[in-house]
C-alpha cells in the first residue's frame, strides 16, 4: 500500500516501549501522519501496531539492513518522506579512565553513525517533500556530566554532524533541528543497570554512588509531554534549529549561553563528590 498523497508521511528510529520513540510515534499518529517505527528484530510491536502505526526492523549499525528497509519505506510512501527522526540510541556509563573503547564504538555505531547512515539512504526521500531531519541529542552533549564522557561525546558528535547537516541542505530546502533533550522517564539505562566499576578503579571508593547513579529512575518529565512538544515545534512552518526541551534544559541553556565554560566543574564536584578521591590518592603513586 502506497501512503495517500495528502498524508505526511514520519519515519522513527529506536522506538521500543518505553522510550521517546514510542512517544513520538504515538504523537505524529495522532497528527495524522503515516508513522513508520522501527525496532530490533527482538522487540515487541503490541505497543504501537494497534495504532496503525508501520513496525519494520531495522539495526542502524547495518548497511545492508538499512539498504534493504529504504527500499520497503519507498515502496510504502511511493518515495516521499516529510520527517526523520534520528532518535534510536543507547546508553554507556563509566569514568573515562575505566571506559572499554570497543563499548564507546558500539554506541557511537548506533548514536553518530546510524543517523549519518540513514540520511545517507533518506535524503532523496527528505528532499522530494522539503522535508525535516530531527537529531534527538541530549544535554550531556552539553555538559560534563560525571561517568557519562563517552555518551557525552556521541550526544555532541551528533549535534555538531546536525549543524552542518542544516547548513548542506538548506539549499533543497531540508531543514535539520536538534533537539536538545533533558532528562525524560525512559528506559534509556536498561544496558547499564548491572554495571559497577572495577576493583582497581580510581573512582573504586565511590562506586556506591556509582551503582546509585547507574540504577536511578530518571527524574525527567513524561516522554508524551517530551513528544507533544517536539512534535509542535517540528510541525511549525519555521522551527528552531536548536530545541531545547526537557528536565534542566534551561539551568543548562542558561549556564552554557552566559556562564563561563567550568562552571560546571563545582557543580559536579558537588554532585558526584568527588572530594572523596582526594584523601585517598594523597601522596599515592599510581601504577
Amino acid at each position: 500500500m502506497i501512503a495517500p498523497n495528502n498524508k505526511k508521511t514520519a519515519l522513527i528510529t529506536g522506538c521500543g516501549a518505553g522510550g521517546i520513540g514510542q512517544a513520538l510515534s504515538k504523537e505524529f499518529n495522532s497528527q495524522g501522519f503515516l508513522v513508520i517505527a522501527t525496532l530490533l528484530p527482538w522487540e515487541s510491536r503490541d505497543h504501537l501496531e494497534p495504532l496503525g502505526i508501520k513496525c519494520f526492523d531495522l539495526d542502524v549499525t547495518n548497511e545492508e539492513s538499512t539498504a534493504a528497509f529504504k527500499v520497503a519505506v519507498d515502496k510504502l510512501t511511493g518515495g516521499r518522506l516529510d520527517v526523520l527522526v534520528n532518535n534510536a540510541g543507547i546508553c554507556y556509563t563509566m569514568p573515562t579512565t575505566d571506559t572499554d573503547v570497543k563499548e564507546v564504538e558500539k554506541m557511537f555505531a548506533v548514536n553518530v553513525f546510524g543517523p549519518m547512515r540513514m540520511v545517507r539512504h533518506f535524503y532523496p526521500m527528505l528532499i522530494n517533500t522539503k522535508g525535516t531531519v530531527v537529531n534527538i541529542g541530549s544535554i550531556g552533549g552539553i555538559v560534563p556530566y560525571v561517568y557519562g564522557a563517552s555518551y557525552n561525546a556521541s550526544k555532541a558528535a551528533l549535534v555538531h554532524y546536525g549543524n552542518t547537516l542544516r547548513v548542506e541542505m538548506k539549499p533543497f530546502g531540508v531543514k535539520v533541528i536538534n533537539v536538545i533533550s533533558g532528562e525524560v522517564n525512559t528506559n534509556i539505562l536498561k544496558s547499564d543497570v548491572e554495571r559497577s566499576l572495577p576493583a582497581d578503579s580510581l573512582f573504586a571508593s565511590t562506586n556506591d554512588l556509582f551503582v546509585a547513579h547507574v540504577k536511578r529512575t530518571p527524574g525527567g518529565m513524561a516522554p508524551e509531554d517530551y513528544a507533544l512538544a517536539v512534535v509542535g515545534e517540528v510541525l511549525k512552518a519555521s522551527p528552531r534549529a536548536q530545541f531545547w526541551y526537557g528536565a534542566q534544559t534551561f539551568v543548562v541553556w542558561f549556564g552554557d549561553t552566559f556562564l563561563w565554560k567550568t562552571c560546571w566543574d563545582l557543580l559536579f564536584w558537588k554532585m558526584f563528590s568527588m572530594e572523596r578521591m582526594v584523601p585517598k590518592l594523597a601522596n599515592k603513586k599510581i601504577e
